[in-house]
């Protein structure tokens, strides 16, 4: 049996190997996994926030696309890695997948470490340019004249831009109908045609399309006006008090992960966010880069769950 005195030294011992890891972290090639499509903006997001990380730490941030079940697959090939750091998610899925799908590979809430937020950007309710329609309260008010005819689009079920929209039926009090399309591009030719009357897309798509002449954009989602598009009113302006919501990007890391790894990993994503050429990057796409303490995100994650799960429920989305 080992004496009180070789017992405290043994401790102490491996709190300083443990530390001297920490402060050495990282040591070889770091993966982020993208679970979704290469040319998404959540890779976008993913390389732009990794090349700035790879500079700062002088190693590799190796990306890695795992698309597959609307983000939960490449969650799954994170949840499954060693709790070292050395494999990291970077998601705009996390919080809306766990109310989407009714068997996982993972335990949302056990199996993944809240490291930290990276970016957001609200969305943009719209309607095709050669539509009457010029104001939201008149969305609302021919919804509310024609219950069960209207439609909207959205670039697939369980969308956060098709939970926006939900969430903003709800609130509006209209009856319309959800047209699911494969992506951002189908919905935005869908609006033009006239297929479908509505719909909410993040900014970024949204400003194109109206640069392009193809759609009429009525307001945005954020509490305050978007920089990029100073003109038109936010939702809460146009007539529904309150109303916020945005698309966002986080970074997670398998459950188990050292606090002194997590507390580094925190501080090198806001260093990264924070970077002159990451905001250079991110305002070209329309996005705000977002900060927040490893405790204050890890309750921001969980009170989206619960909005998500809200809206999912409220909506009779079934999940799949």
């Amino acid at each position: 049996m080992k004496s009180p005195g070789l017992l405290l030294v043994f401790t102490i011992a491996m709190a300083l190997a443990v530390s001297a890891v920490a402060q050495d972290y990282p040591m070889k090639p770091v993966q982020l996994i993208i679970p979704f499509t290469a040319g998404s903006a959540t890779d976008f997001v993913g390389r732009t926030v990794g090349k700035q990380l790879s500079d700062m730490w002088g190693q590799p941030v190796v990306v890695k696309n795992h698309p597959g079940a609307g983000g939960a697959d490449g969650a799954g090939v994170v949840a499954k890695a060693p709790a070292d750091g050395y494999t990291l998610l970077v998601s705009a899925a996390y919080v809306a997948s766990p109310a989407l799908y009714a068997k996982f590979p993972y335990d949302p809430l056990m199996d993944f470490v809240d490291v930290a937020p990276v970016a957001g950007q609200c969305l943009v309710l719209v309607v095709g340019s050669s539509s009457g329609v010029k104001k939201v309260s008149e969305v609302i008010t021919e919804a509310k004249a024609r219950p069960g005819e209207i439609k909207f689009g959205s670039p697939g079920t369980g969308s956060i831009a098709h939970l926006t929209a939900e969430k903003f039926n709800s609130v509006a009090g209209i009856e319309v109908v959800h047209i699911p399309y494969k992506g951002g591009p189908e919905t935005v030719a869908a609006i033009k045609e006239g297929q479908v009357t509505y719909a909410f897309l993040p900014l970024a798509l949204a400003k194109k399309g109206v640069k392009a002449g193809r759609l009429r954009a009525l307001g945005v989602t954020s509490a305050e006006r978007a920089s990029a598009m100073p003109n038109v009113p936010t939702i809460a302006e146009a007539g529904l008090p309150g109303f916020e919501s945005a698309i966002w990007w986080g970074v997670w890391a398998p459950s188990g992960l050292p606090a002194s790894t997590t507390d580094k990993l925190e501080k090198s994503i806001a260093r990264a966010v924070a970077a002159p050429e990451v905001l250079k990057q991110f305002k070209k796409r329309g996005l705000e880069p977002m900060s927040m303490s490893l405790e204050e995100f890890a309750s921001f994650v969980r009170d989206e769950m619960e909005a998500v799960a809200g809206i999912v429920k409220e909506a009779g989305i079934k999940p799949k």
